[in-house]
């Protein structure tokens, strides 16, 4: 017997309703907004049939703000109020954006924030670029709601894979401003793949080579039974289609003579640039024209100019392949994603490195957002949940700062994300009651030499001897890669944690530096490691005698026998401040033989303390 559901009129239930979710691609030259309808992933057009919104942000002087096309209509008339490619800018210092490549092309008054985030001069006030983002969003969730007839439950943002805590921070919090609930924030070569359908197949390795207007990403992703792990992810988030156009306008300025570009010239010249790269897809020559200056530029000078920008983006794929122990004839598919993928000269490069024709059958500009779209429209349950299985990785290892400066790494990196993991340290002095927790990212051994993320402490430790206490600390990485830190005394439960908001300023190429620096410096780091570790040995040698010493040296040590003691304790200390790894292992041996007789008459002195006035039956 069938059951039938009986309701009100005007009241019929809708058991089939889909949540309205959204895929976005917050891109550096253009971004965009797809969704799934009808079992369809497809991107969201405007009023005018654009997929595309131009990611420009023009502050009027009526006090208007203008998004997409609409902005960039005033970027040649008054550039400084026209912004442009701030993805770029997101979580960066003055000092980052001022020295990234085609910085002296930037017609803006950007503000020296020190190390937080810097910001840009307008009529409107000093915006910064989560600001421009965020009007960007903004336009794009309206675009949304206006054409799936709704208010968003959630969306799905693209970053790319290499952007570190602080990009990322700064994306969920344009988002925010925006008024849209993120999902989840999706590394955009994982979303190319999903867009593919390369999640269908069996089993395979594949990368995805992602070149935008102005980051650069590859990722190596492994697709087994539907599982999606990302073996590895390298690139620059300061490569992209803005280099190509730099590389134009400085060959352009360098056969033309030209010096002292004012703003508008520099705009102008740009835009000239980009309309040249475009034009030469097709034309084996094309004009570049500034007024009335003009110089032709082939196909074949094009290629010699981009070439170098290019073998900066293969030695990120032959970094990212090493990182996954695969070889180049292991991957079955190479994905194209990014608009810049389009150029002739990118996409034969990339075939004679990888031995294959790259995948170009979809959009390069629309696949990112596709992709997303898959993702949020299974993240707020409108799939089923077994179909898809996201498994992203941290680029950079995480830990803290340990006794002598060392690296203590607790998560390493290339491991799978969401993760949480714990490992337990102890107190360095006796009556220890805090401790401060510094965390740190990178590969070296050294602190000095890795990226400060955060510091806190941990107060409320119970005074203890040295080593006694048991502090436990907890890394945790969500699925959109933003870390928090817990730090735990075991005994007591006293805990203390921080979510982890860097300072706005890793250097736009910190990250593959930092990788290339621990692997040429890995000699040098574990020498530089074990000379630390027995400089701190010998630290905490010397510390616990010279108390010792202070306490009962006169009462259990003749003269004679302190002065040999000190003097051997003296050499210690010098050979920890000028000696090798096996000169200081080698005085701390004779250190601690030394001072044998002086620990037991200690003992003993205790050990008669602890008996006195205690009878045979007590004990």
């Amino acid at each position: 017997m069938a059951l039938m559901q009986i309701s009100e009129p005007g009241q019929t239930p809708e058991p089939h309703q889909r949540k309205l979710a959204v895929g976005i691609d917050l891109g550096t030259t253009n971004s965009l907004v797809a969704s799934v309808r009808n079992a369809h992933a497809d991107t969201l057009a405007d009023l005018g049939g654009e997929h595309l919104l131009p990611s420009a942000v023009y502050y009027a002087e009526t006090g208007e703000t203008l998004v997409g096309a609409a902005a960039l209509a005033g970027a040649s008339a008054d550039p400084r109020n026209t912004l442009m490619s701030v993805k770029r800018f997101m979580g960066r210092s003055f000092a980052d954006c001022t020295a990234a490549s085609g910085a002296k092309m930037l017609p803006y008054d950007l503000l020296d924030q020190g190390q937080d985030m810097v910001k840009i001069r307008t009529r409107a006030g000093d915006i910064s670029p989560v600001q421009v983002s965020a009007e960007i969003l903004r336009s794009l969730a309206a675009r949304a709601e206006e054409t799936l007839g709704g208010e968003l439950t959630g969306a799905v943002i693209t970053v790319p894979a290499y952007f570190d805590d602080a990009q990322r921070q700064a994306t969920k919090d344009a988002a925010k401003i925006a008024g849209i609930h993120v999902l989840r924030l999706l590394n955009e070569p994982t979303a190319a793949a999903v867009a593919y359908g390369l999640d269908q197949q069996d089993e395979m390795a594949i990368a995805v080579f992602d070149l935008g207007g102005g980051t650069f990403d590859i990722s190596v992703l492994q697709l087994t039974k539907g599982v999606f792990e990302v073996l590895s992810t390298g690139g620059d988030s300061a490569l992209g289609g803005d280099d190509f156009d730099h590389a134009i306008a400085d060959w352009f300025v360098a056969a033309t003579g030209l010096e002292n570009l004012d703003m508008f010239q520099q705009r102008s010249l740009l835009t000239a640039a980009r309309q040249a790269k475009e034009a030469l897809s097709e034309a084996d020559v094309v004009d570049v024209v500034l007024g009335e200056l003009s110089q032709c530029l082939s196909r074949e000078q094009f290629n010699s100019l981009v070439d170098p920008l290019i073998d900066t983006a293969i030695r990120a794929c032959k970094r990212a392949l090493r990182d996954a122990k695969l070889r180049s004839e292991d991957v079955a598919n190479v994905v194209m994603v990014g608009g810049s993928t389009r150029v002739p000269r990118v996409r034969e490069r990339v075939a004679q490195w990888f031995g294959r024709e790259p995948l170009v059958d979809l959009d390069p500009d629309r696949v990112v957002a596709l992709g997303a779209a898959l993702q949020a429209d299974q993240l707020v349950g409108n799939r089923s949940g077994d179909e898809m299985l996201l498994l992203d990785v941290i680029p950079l290892s995480l830990g803290i700062e340990t006794m002598g400066g060392l690296t203590e790494k607790v998560i390493h990196r290339n491991t799978t994300i969401p993760v949480a993991m714990a490992q337990e340290f102890t107190t360095f002095k006796d009556g220890q009651t805090a401790m401060a927790i510094h965390v740190v990212q990178g590969e070296r051994e050294l602190v000095e030499d890795c990226r400060s993320l955060a510091r806190f402490e941990l107060q409320g430790i119970p005074p203890m001897v040295a080593g006694a206490a048991r502090i436990k600390v907890k890394f945790q990485v969500d699925a959109d890669g933003l870390l928090q830190v817990f730090a735990t005394e075991e005994s007591t439960g006293v805990e203390s944690h921080i979510a982890v908001k860097p300072a706005y300023g890793l250097n736009d190429t910190d990250i593959a530096d930092m990788l290339k620096s621990s692997w040429e410096a890995a000699a040098d780091d574990k020498d530089a490691r074990a000379l630390r570790e027995q400089q701190i040995e010998a630290d905490s040698l010397l510390q616990a005698l010279s108390a010792a010493l202070l306490q009962d040296g006169e009462a259990m040590l003749s003269e004679v026998e302190q002065q040999d003691l000190l003097a051997k304790m003296e050499v210690l200390h010098h050979e920890r401040e000028q000696g090798t790894v096996a000169s200081i292992a080698k005085h701390i041996e004779i250190v601690g033989k030394a001072s044998e007789l002086f620990a037991e008459r200690r003992m003993d002195a205790s050990i008669n303390q602890a008996l006195a006035g205690r009878r045979v039956d007590e004990l």
